[in-house]
């Protein structure tokens, strides 16, 4: 299942990010994912409290809003939205296109709770 090794590389990055601010706990997660990433976000969720027992962010709500899919066309230069199964151009129907959103996974926000003295500190 590579959802949990997904998480677990999330949670070390969540985790760093908390610890350069300071923070007791992460609070919520949200990623933005794209359905070409080869992520399948139900899987993700799933592996998700397996994968942060025991961290800062154990009792974080992790929320996936998805990702559009955009390409870039190469003969008229429009950028537009497209399908999984169809990168097409919207504008003039070419199929010379170069995808610009839709196969990634960004951590987009985190919320965490700092501690009065460690907002002092930033």
């Amino acid at each position: 299942m590579h959802e949990l090794s997904i998480c677990l590389s999330l949670l070390d990055q969540v985790q760093r990010i908390a610890q350069e601010h300071g923070a007791e706990r992460v609070e919520r997660i949200l990623l933005r994912v794209g359905p070409l990433s080869g992520v399948e976000a139900p899987l993700l969720i799933n592996a998700y409290p397996l994968a942060a027992a025991g961290t800062i962010a154990e009792h974080a709500q992790l929320d996936i809003e998805p990702a559009p899919v955009r390409v870039h066309c190469v003969d008229c230069g429009e950028e537009s939205a497209a399908t999984t199964n169809r990168l097409l151009c919207a504008s003039c129907g070419s199929y010379h296109t170069r995808l610009t959103s839709g196969d990634e996974m960004l951590l987009a926000s985190l919320e965490m709770s700092i501690p009065e003295d460690a907002t002092d500190r930033l």
